[in-house]
């Protein structure tokens, strides 16, 4: 069963007099205390939706965003059967699990008007990922979840893995002072995660290692041509991995965001190495207008944007590079300015 909080006050003489606990007036005021601050109940999370309606007729009544780029349904119990509770939870997890980057991204935007790139970073302190809701968990919150609710969440987790969990708000007012909120969670988060490893089945895979993405390039027959490439990159940006690619990243106000990616997997011998290059980000690290960048990347490329209206700072060019001088010229281009960081273990 979940945990029974009780509270008491120290009075004067060591004196403990216990604060009774007081029916939360209104499961509404509860939404609007997680909508204004989400940190009551995970400090790790940014509400992007309220009331966000599913293609099925229903209403999420909070939609999040952990720093991994997961989602988190947060639904309120109210006054619903636990048969009801989970399963329009699952029912709301079943729309969410097939959201695209691009309707994340709208929802998002649509919530926090427009500005959901800068929120993420001010708020979670690390840059959007580019995958967004590789998976996703599932929050009832109420002031009491019922046994029943319990034991139907304890098997969707510890058998089936599902990411989900309670929280209970309890209140308390005592007479001569102020309202009390105190927050258990029915299942040890840690615990849950471990189930949903264990047993789950994440969409997110993890990010390819420098030997993997090497062996890709050996594979598509671009193999000198990619370790040429990434070490004139390397040497003026910092290097990461992806779960397809490897990454080159300058630093940008403070925080890093990539500025080109390899990605061998999606290349081959006759076209070349396949890359693609952040336009904006390029000519404010190589401090040039924007317009002199097309005429310093590889001939084959088109015009490509990794977010649907996301704006300038996503904008680019994606194509083949055929040879050495190619990549000579967006390296030389940085030299001048960009330096990289230590590269990260």
């Amino acid at each position: 069963m979940g945990a029974e909080l009780h509270l008491w006050r120290v009075a004067v003489g060591e004196q403990l007099i216990e604060i009774d606990r007081a029916p939360l007036n209104l499961e509404s005021r509860l939404q609007d205390w997680l909508v204004r601050d989400i940190s009551i109940l995970d400090p790790r999370l940014l509400v992007i939706g309220r009331e966000v309606e599913t293609d099925f007729g229903g209403f999420i009544d909070i939609l999040c965003i952990d720093a991994e780029g997961d989602l988190v349904i947060v639904e309120l119990k109210r006054d619903r059967t636990p048969r009801e509770v989970t399963a329009q939870a699952l029912d709301y997890a079943s729309w969410v699990s097939a959201l695209s980057n691009d309707r994340v991204t709208a929802i998002a935007n649509d919530y926090l008007a427009g500005a959901f790139e800068s929120a993420f970073r001010t708020k979670l302190a690390v840059e959007l990922p580019e995958t967004l809701n590789g998976d996703h968990r599932i929050l009832v919150v109420g002031s009491e979840i019922d046994p029943s609710s319990e034991r139907i969440m304890r098997y969707l987790s510890d058998t089936h893995g599902v990411n989900i969990n309670a929280a209970t708000f309890h209140y308390f007012q005592p007479a001569d002072g102020p309202e009390l909120l105190a927050r258990v969670f029915l299942l040890e988060p840690s615990e849950v995660e471990l189930n949903t490893r264990a047993k789950g089945s994440s969409k997110r895979r993890p990010n390819l290692s420098y030997e993997e993405l090497k062996a890709l390039a050996v594979q598509a027959g671009v193999s000198e041509l990619y370790e040429y490439a990434v070490a004139a990159l390397e040497a003026v940006l910092q290097k990461h991995t992806t779960r397809s690619s490897i990454g080159f990243a300058g630093s940008f106000s403070g925080s890093r965001k990539t500025v080109i990616s390899l990605l061998p997997g999606d290349s081959n011998a006759g076209e070349g190495l396949r890359y693609r290059l952040y336009k904006n980000r390029f000519a404010q690290l190589a401090k040039l207008p924007s317009a002199d960048v097309e005429p310093l990347i590889p001939q084959q490329h088109e015009d490509w944007t990794y977010v649907a209206n996301g704006g300038p700072d996503w904008e680019g060019f994606e194509g083949f590079i055929t040879g050495r001088e190619e990549i000579d010229r967006l390296a030389s281009a940085l030299s001048q300015h960009a330096h990289p960081e230590s590269t990260p273990t």
